[in-house]
């Protein structure tokens, strides 16, 4: 069993509150001190602000109202896929945020960075050009 005891800024309320989470791990005790706990339960956080709270902030996902079949899963995919793609092309200089402005004010970039302009493409493969 463990405690951890953390402070949260939330960006959109500007507020900080504090969180208690308590959980129970099956590792065995000389794998479960608590600098390997903190640093597994860090390492799912990673993952969640990178991925996550990316595509929530950026996509406003938990306010989205497709429900039915396969668009839920569909439409997941397809952000995951446009954060992706921001990402390589952002390689770390801007934010994804940042990047996502920048697409919105000039459509062009946006099929340059797909490379379906004929700007994109040249030099680039040549069996493409026709």
């Amino acid at each position: 069993m463990f405690l951890i005891e953390r402070e949260v800024f939330h960006k959109k309320s500007q507020k900080l509150t504090r969180e208690i989470a308590l959980g129970m791990t099956s590792r065995p005790a000389e794998q479960a001190n608590a600098q390997r706990l903190l640093a597994i339960n860090r390492g799912h956080w990673t993952i969640e602000n990178s991925c996550h709270y990316i595509i929530d902030w950026n996509y406003d996902e938990d306010r989205c109202q497709i429900s039915n079949g396969n668009g839920p899963e569909n439409m997941t995919r397809l952000r995951r896929f446009a954060d992706g793609v921001i990402k390589m092309f952002a390689k770390g200089k801007t934010s994804v945020t940042e990047k996502m402005q920048q697409l919105n004010r000039n459509i062009r970039l946006v099929f340059d960075y797909l490379r379906m302009t004929q700007n994109s493409i040249r030099g680039v493969t040549p069996y493409l050009k026709g």
